[in-house]
């Protein structure tokens, strides 16, 4: 639908060191975060958006896992990021905040309370495992995880590790790896206003902490598969006996992984593998497979490689993004013996622009459909170049029945999501991302936008604030069942609801 303005427009300009003190020295927890400086842009575009359900994908429920689409980051064990249910339309809707202590709560689940639950590491302080209620966003429950420096050549604000990448089980505890490289499981107390260390596994002896660890993981026998970012260990814990196994690959994970009934998928800075376990527990690899890679560490890259966590679709595919120029979206088959006259590989479709494309964040599925986003251009939030524009990009590609080859279905060239995991509620039809403008005004304003997966054309986008503490930096979207949308940012945590 056409886009119309709606609400106030608000002049000023961006003051960075004011926002990184505002940062530093947060309001009282779960009061609203400071808009910031004002913006000339409108606040509301768009919407109300109407329903138009997709068909969804269909992981199965792993077993170690909380029940769908609530355990990890991305969702699902399929890493799917899609929501059965549906996500807010645009009619009536309000942006809120609620501020946190200093940290970035990036990857955000749901207790069987309904309550967010979320590992928030932070550059000035230990990361803090946090309970938070989802009305007043005031944390009811914390446990402090243990600190260590940035491991040498990343930078602090793309330092995944410790927590980035947790999980929660069906018992509502919390699986992390530590910056220590341990593995934590926190349980919430019988009155949940407590969270407790009830396990504690030292993966030292396989992983030194030199090394750190980025993901760790259930397969669908209760075992732990845990990667390391620099050198590539891929690790397999029994929680029972405590024994662990590891193969090295010498190459660098700096991405979660998707786990299937019988297999393990990971990408590295070189590869695509399948990995199983043997008898004897130790992950051995089923295939691996190159993709194109220009060498270039593109900005928002973490290293120059995949961006993306490999994603598993409908009828047996999985898939990534690599690190050509430009940018393509590669569909693999995840069988471990192919047919005659099959092919590894399904597709390569180049999306953005030569020069301009890049993702550090996970494919969308729902069927045979996959939805990439440009975050080409981001820059430390900290740093100098915090505020310069990213270049669009959202786009969707849908893989041919029978794997024919895959073909790209639309592009949407105006949107700029900087870093953000965008959701998908194949309920409404409409991708959920954040967005920074350009302001002629020169501020740096953000806004919930909401993308119709469709069409590629935007539905709705809402006004959610101005400056550093709205900058999500690489956190995630998750929908609540009642339909709020939540985001972690650096100065706290975002909603967007409906009107009643």
């Amino acid at each position: 639908m056409p886009l119309s303005a709606r609400g106030r427009r608000r002049t000023g300009a961006l003051a960075l060191p004011l926002l990184v003190g505002a940062l530093l020295v947060p309001a009282a927890a779960g009061a609203p975060i400071a808009p910031g400086p004002a913006t000339s842009l409108p606040e509301s575009l768009g919407g109300p958006a109407t329903a138009h359900p997709l068909p969804a994908s269909h992981p199965p429920q792993n077993p170690f896992l909380t029940r769908d689409p609530f355990s990890n980051i991305h969702n699902d064990t399929w890493m799917t990021d899609a929501y059965p249910f549906a996500g807010p339309l645009g009619r009536g809707s309000q942006a809120s905040s609620g501020s946190l202590p200093p940290s970035l709560c990036g990857s955000l689940t749901f207790d069987r309370r309904g309550r967010l639950v979320s590992v928030c590491p932070s550059i000035i302080a230990p990361p803090e495992a946090r309970v938070i209620d989802p009305r007043t966003l005031q944390v009811v429950a914390s446990y402090t995880l243990p600190d260590a420096p940035a491991l040498p050549g990343t930078q602090p604000f793309q330092n995944f590790t410790g927590g980035g990448y947790f999980f929660l089980d069906p018992h509502d505890r919390i699986w992390s790896a530590t910056k220590t490289n341990h593995l934590f499981v926190l349980s919430e107390s019988a009155d949940g206003t407590r969270l407790v260390k009830t396990a504690d596994y030292d993966l030292t002896g396989a992983v030194p902490t030199t090394e750190g660890i980025t993901s760790a993981l259930p397969d669908f026998r209760g075992r732990i598969w845990f990667v390391s970012k620099q050198h590539g260990t891929v690790g397999v814990l029994d929680p029972r006996t405590r024994r662990i196994r590891v193969l090295r690959l010498g190459e660098e994970v700096e991405n979660s992984f998707a786990v299937g009934r019988g297999a393990v998928y990971i990408v590295s800075d070189k590869r695509m593998y399948r990995f199983s376990a043997g008898a004897d527990g130790r992950p051995r690899i089923d295939w691996k497979a190159g993709y194109r890679n220009s060498g270039i560490h593109k900005p928002s890259q973490v290293d120059a490689g995949s961006g993306t966590t490999p994603t598993v679709m409908d009828g047996g595919y999985v898939a990534i993004t690599d690190n050509a120029d430009p940018m393509n979206v590669v569909v693999y088959r995840t069988a471990r013996r192919l047919r005659r006259a099959q092919r590894r590989v399904v597709c390569q479709v180049p999306v953005f622009a030569k020069g301009a494309g890049a993702t550090e964040n996970t494919l969308l599925t729902a069927g045979r459909m996959l939805f990439v986003e440009n975050n080409y251009g981001y820059q430390d939030p900290f740093g100098p170049s915090s505020g310069a524009l990213t270049q669009p990009g959202f786009a969707r590609v849908d893989v041919d029945r029978g794997g024919r080859g895959c073909r790209l279905r639309w592009t949407n060239i105006t949107e700029r999501a900087p870093s953000v995991v965008p959701k998908l509620s194949t309920k409404t039809g409409l991708i959920y991302t954040y967005t920074r403008d350009p302001d002629p005004n020169g501020s740096q304003p953000w806004f919930w936008t909401a993308i119709d997966a469709h069409t590629g054309r935007t539905a709705f986008k809402r006004y959610a604030g101005n400056g550093l503490p709205f900058n999500n930096n690489y956190a995630g979207i998750a929908l609540a069942r009642d339909g709020t949308a939540y985001l972690g940012t650096t100065g706290g945590i975002q909603v967007l609801r409906d009107g009643r």
